[in-house]
């Protein structure tokens, strides 16, 4: 899979990724504009921003215009906040991909925030947080990353909080968006059918304008702790939700990779090892998974699941129990082999569209400045070896990186609290 790379001398960065045989074409933005990068008077910005990118624009003044535009040419598109980027992305008919690229790089550069409409955005945005608020799945992943990062960005809502939503102004976008959405933030990406000599010179027409300020710096994340912990949102629900993490490593690390495996081993399928224990031998879930979540400077590795409310100690006790072996015991050959496989052919299938594609690259070249090829993440899959997990293994699963949060009936934090140790 080949891809291009041309940095502009104002540091904005172009990626060109054609797909042979493709008949559709992906514009993607992507800018290191996220909750990451905000602090607790400004939270929820990026998110609300990305919002009223979709709004209107210097060329399309009315509301409604860039979604009309964009039915209009049977396109895909959406927009995307995280804690480390925010993303505007179209997706066509390859005849189309002149017109993508006219919106999108339109709704990036010229974005005009009426108050009028932030006003109304506002509605739309507290309904968003009731929303996630009525998920226990989302809530418990919102609490268990507070309880990882307390008062850190990496803490704090993405949508914000309603006292932030509720207070924002014309003035609050203009300053954030002209210190974040700055040349040597921002990567753009093309992928699937078009004329590559093009499209670059095209986008080096459109962006010839863009901010070009030095980006301000992330503050490091504090990714230190000393003992468990344990959040408990006590409420009543048919059965409990629950997330159990360790602090893990960073994109950087040269271990990310094991820890990677490590999460597919334990959750991704039926058939891995806490599906088959929990759903098939003590029927007390419906879903179970487990993930590797790096980021710039801190990661984790976390199993959610949903429980019997009854069953919750027990359920505990045998997800540490299942940690504990991987400190002790080697994974055999074969089990190892399955769980490379299935992340190769995953990976693959995961990478079957223009606007897949279009992440996998951009998203590297934003967040790491370098881009593993699909051919060379296999390579690092492959190296992983039984040993490699024992190792890493007894490195992340220790008491004091411990962290559990629980939404439901829970009656007994003290309990919980006695067990969670190795």
């Amino acid at each position: 899979m080949n891809y291009k790379k041309k940095t502009l001398k104002n540091g904005l960065r172009i990626i060109t990724a054609p797909i042979v045989g493709n008949v559709t074409t992906t514009v993607l933005v992507l800018v290191k504009a996220g909750t990451d990068y905000e602090d607790k008077n400004n939270n929820g910005i990026s998110h609300f921003l990305e919002h009223m990118s979709f709004k209107a624009t210097k060329n399309r003044p009315h509301t409604g215009d860039i979604p009309l535009e964009l039915d209009k040419l049977g396109s895909r598109y959406n927009a995307f906040t995280g804690y480390e980027y925010t993303g505007y992305w179209a997706k066509a008919h390859y005849k189309q991909g002149e017109k993508l690229l006219d919106i999108i790089s339109d709704m990036y550069l010229n974005p005009v925030f009426e108050e009028k409409e932030i006003k109304k955005e506002k509605g739309v945005i507290l309904g968003e947080l009731n929303m996630y608020r009525d998920l226990p799945m989302r809530q418990v992943e919102e609490d268990f990353l507070k309880l990882l990062y307390k008062d850190q960005p990496s803490g704090m809502l993405i949508v914000g909080s309603k006292k932030n939503i509720n207070k924002f102004k014309q003035k609050d976008f203009l300053e954030y968006r002209d210190k974040r959405y700055v040349a040597e933030n921002t990567v753009i990406i093309v992928s699937g059918k078009f004329d590559e000599k093009k499209i670059v010179l095209d986008i080096q027409a459109k962006f010839k304008d863009i901010n070009s300020k030095k980006s301000l710096k992330k503050t490091k994340t504090k990714d230190i702790q000393n003992k468990p912990e344990v959040f408990v949102r006590n409420k009543k629900v048919d059965q409990t939700h629950l997330l159990l993490g360790v602090r893990a490593y960073d994109y950087f690390n040269k271990d990310t990779m094991t820890v990677s495996v490590i999460a597919n081993l334990l959750g991704a399928g039926l058939s891995s090892r806490l599906s088959r224990k929990m759903r098939d031998e003590m029927g007390v879930c419906y879903y179970v998974r487990a993930e590797n979540d790096p980021a710039f400077d801190h990661g984790f590795m976390g199993i959610s699941a949903g429980v019997d409310n009854k069953r919750v100690d027990e359920v505990i006790s045998v997800l540490l129990t299942e940690l504990k072996k991987l400190k002790e015991e080697l994974v055999p050959d074969d089990e190892l082999q399955k769980v490379k496989d299935s992340m190769i052919g995953n990976m693959y299938l995961g990478l079957e569209s223009s606007d897949e594609i279009a992440n996998y690259f951009g998203s590297q070249e934003l967040l790491k400045d370098k881009i593993l090829t699909p051919e060379e993440k296999i390579k690092r899959i492959k190296v992983v070896t039984s040993k490699d997990i024992k190792r890493v293994a007894n490195k992340i699963f220790v008491d004091k990186g411990l962290n559990l949060s629980l939404i439901g009936p829970v009656k007994n934090k003290k309990s919980i609290k006695k067990i969670l140790n190795f």
